[in-house]
């Protein structure tokens, strides 16, 4: 069944719950720090398709993603490349902070998705 007129995949819901519960330290921290009081809706470890994407806002069409050390072997590379792919030909904006960027640049962060939201939502 899709969910603000995505794919679903039913078999990910207790998944989602068990990441929203274990969340790295970066991703608690953009959502309590940012995301979570931000004026447009942000959900947390969304299933959309057969992924789990970190961080979804349905009104701006944008994923968040927060990259630890997995990501950056060639096979971590091969699947980011495959499931931005697959996001993006759902419509779907993806931005992508490392660990990293979370922990030395958050305000860079949170401009930067800012700026995104803005810029779109005026081309709407």
């Amino acid at each position: 069944m899709p969910r603000n007129n995505l794919p679903y995949d039913h078999r990910a819901a207790s998944l989602d719950h068990r990441l929203r519960k274990n969340m790295k330290p970066q991703e608690r921290k953009l959502w309590y720090l940012f995301l979570r009081q931000y004026p447009l809706r942000f959900y947390r470890q969304r299933p959309i398709a057969s992924y789990i994407v970190d961080f979804y806002c349905a009104s701006a069409k944008l994923v968040i993603e927060i990259d630890g050390a997995q990501h950056y072997t060639d096979e971590g590379y091969k699947r980011d490349w495959k499931r931005s792919d697959a996001l993006e030909a759902l419509g779907l904006r993806i931005l992508r902070f490392t660990n990293e960027e979370i922990d030395r640049h958050f305000d860079s962060v949170c401009e930067t998705i800012q700026n995104d939201i803005q810029g779109n939502i005026k081309e709407e």
